[in-house]
């Protein structure tokens, strides 16, 4: 699926094909409320010190006139969220060390296992965002086969993939708190209520 998927995008932005304009994306998106999970490091998973990741339920109306990957895509890239990939949630435990990750679900539904072992399940749908900050260990548990995923990074930090390392959970306690917040929400742009709870947050 990667593959087809990326030879669509590229079709899809040659031609314009299926994917929204600004006007469109405006439309489409709704208030919600941000849910915030806390993970505490637990030896092996550092998660985030002082940032929860964010969940929202639903933001984005997937419209069937638009491709809803490109919706996402769009969206994102609108809001200074950049370098994104078509693709699932990969299925052993990993976490980025050096920058944040957003995850919009395009397709399908999932569960994912986010903050390690002695993390928290949630269970993500079609039109989903959740925004993870650096350090975030996740892990999809369950996956329906039409599964699509879109993820995309703030242009602060560099991407990276930590697994279960003590030598990798060591170098990232000290990588974690250096990474720089994003000026813009991916989904609600900069007056969004990531920045807010990411900022309310670190000033405890």
């Amino acid at each position: 699926m990667p593959l087809l998927e990326s030879l669509k995008e590229k079709v899809e932005k040659v031609t314009g094909w299926a994917r929204p304009s600004g006007r469109d994306l405006e439309t489409a998106i709704r208030s919600r409320k941000p849910h915030l999970f806390r993970f505490k490091d637990d030896g092996v998973i550092p998660n985030n010190p002082s940032l929860p990741l964010v969940l929202y339920r639903s933001p984005v109306r997937l419209a069937q006139s638009y491709d809803p990957a490109a919706v996402f895509e769009e969206l994102f890239e609108h809001n200074g969220w950049g370098d994104s990939w078509r693709n699932g949630i990969y299925d052993y435990v990993h976490y980025h060390s050096r920058i944040h990750e957003v995850l919009g679900i395009a397709r399908g539904r999932c569960k994912v296992r986010f903050g390690g072992d002695n993390g928290q399940v949630l269970t993500l749908k079609a039109g989903d965002v959740a925004i993870l900050p650096a350090g975030t260990g996740h892990q999809r548990l369950e996956g329906t086969k039409d599964l699509l995923v879109i993820g995309a990074y703030p242009p602060v930090g560099t991407y990276d993939e930590c697994r279960i390392s003590a030598k990798e959970h060591e170098r990232a306690l000290t990588t974690i708190p250096k990474v720089g917040g994003p000026r813009k929400d991916p989904v609600y742009g900069a007056k969004g209520p990531l920045l807010r709870s990411w900022r309310r947050t670190k000033g405890r």
